[in-house]
């Protein structure tokens, strides 16, 4: 099986859990000798992954709107497309749909990108949440398009099954994949402060680390006045760096060169979130650090209905800031929290059981690719649409970027 992956940027897990998202499916793929090639029309930037010294993976660098994609991916002839999201899939899917007919066209969404909206303008407006917004009109097309999308999220399953109505062979659920938890990181005792991570291009950790310094930062140094926050993210802006006061224990330092050797010096991780979308990647690394959350109904969606927290879970400042303080002073407490989290992450997440699936997942898509496209008429409907206004405007882009003039 020849498999392409088609990304936004290149990938940088230390820079955000989308990253090590695209690394997880590399792995998945790789897993079964499969020829996998991975293309991206981005720059590089220090922080992107060395891929093809990481994994047996071909990389190749694309341009965006230009016909010389066509040509490529009809010569390379895969057999399967993954797009890393709707967003590439739009630049990308009509050249693939015309050049490689065959080819089963697979989105892996990260997260719904309309629910992380409409909770955002809920938030801003005060308005209850509206998942018919813009957003959703491009998203669940593109879905729709697709053979396969890939759902990092049950919540977001039921969101697609039950509100736009998407038909269930057209979605996978695949989540994170990860590795046992050590179970040595260091104790109770050998822990102090508190920590938050998040990149700061990734407008809800912006948001969680205004809210934290505004509304619950300041309670729990009532309750504790000599512990610290530090908060690490990568791109920090200057309006996130003027955050830094020494003085009230608020640390802004930037980059975490390694997430989970970072959080696992912390006794709490605080995850504030108040909105957004998917599973958080500050949760799951956060297990296998050994390091307890405390968090918000949205930081902690998808991990399952039935999880213990050993906390409560609250968006509530002030319930929120409580709990950071017991939990903080309470060892037992903190020992079960820690508990709950290795076993959260055995049990949900497990590498060696969703690393052989996803192969499995897209072989069977692939199996009943035809049937399924027949049955698919709104995905007909708008592959027709889309393709012929997107390859007029991207063929219009092309033609004008010939056609300019070049500077001396």
């Amino acid at each position: 099986m020849r498999v392409l992956i088609v990304g936004k940027i290149w990938p940088e897990p230390t820079s955000s859990a989308a990253g090590t998202r695209t690394h997880d499916l590399i792995r998945a793929l790789v897993s079964r000798n499969w020829e996998l090639h991975f293309a991206c029309s981005a720059q590089t930037s220090p922080y992107s992954s060395q891929l093809s010294e990481l994994f047996p993976v071909q990389t190749h660098e694309i341009e965006l709107n230009s016909s010389s994609f066509d040509l490529w991916v009809q010569a390379l002839g895969p057999d399967i497309v993954i797009f890393d999201r709707y967003m590439t899939e739009e630049q990308f899917g009509w050249r693939v749909a015309q050049s490689c007919p065959n080819a089963l066209r697979v989105i892996d969404t990260s997260d719904l990108h309309c629910l992380r909206e409409a909770r955002h303008q809920s938030l801003k407006t005060g308005q209850p949440i509206n998942l018919q917004n813009e957003t959703a009109l491009r998203e669940i097309a593109a879905i729709l398009r697709s053979d396969l999308s890939l759902i990092i999220s049950e919540t977001e399953m039921e969101i697609l099954s039950k509100h736009f109505h998407v038909p269930q062979n057209s979605i996978a659920y695949w989540p994170f994949a990860l590795p046992r938890p050590q179970q040595d990181s260091p104790t109770f005792s050998e822990r102090e402060h508190f920590v938050m991570i998040g990149s700061f291009l990734h407008e809800p950790n912006w948001d969680a680390v205004r809210f934290c310094n505004e509304a619950i930062w300041p309670k729990i140094r009532e309750k504790l006045p000599e512990a610290q926050l530090h908060v690490y993210g990568s791109y920090p802006p200057p309006k996130a760096q003027q955050l830094h006061n020494e003085s009230k224990g608020f640390h802004v330092l930037g980059r975490a060169k390694n997430a989970i050797e970072t959080l696992s010096r912390y006794r709490l991780n605080l995850a504030p979130l108040r909105f957004g979308a998917g599973l958080k990647g500050k949760i799951v690394d956060a297990f296998l650090a050994g390091t307890p959350s405390i968090a918000t109904p949205i930081a902690v969606e998808g991990m399952g209905n039935n999880t213990d927290w050993s906390s409560q879970v609250s968006d509530d400042p002030l319930q929120f800031a409580n709990e950071a303080s017991r939990l903080y002073q309470d060892q037992i407490a903190w020992s079960q929290a820690q508990a709950n989290g290795y076993q959260i992450a055995e049990t949900r997440f497990a590498e060696s059981e969703w690393l052989p699936r996803l192969p499995e997942i897209l072989e069977k898509a692939q199996a009943n690719r035809e049937e399924n496209r027949k049955r698919n008429f709104v995905g007909q409907l708008l592959n027709h649409h889309h393709h012929r206004s997107t390859e007029f405007m991207s063929r219009w882009i092309e033609a004008k970027n010939r056609n300019q003039p070049h500077s001396p």
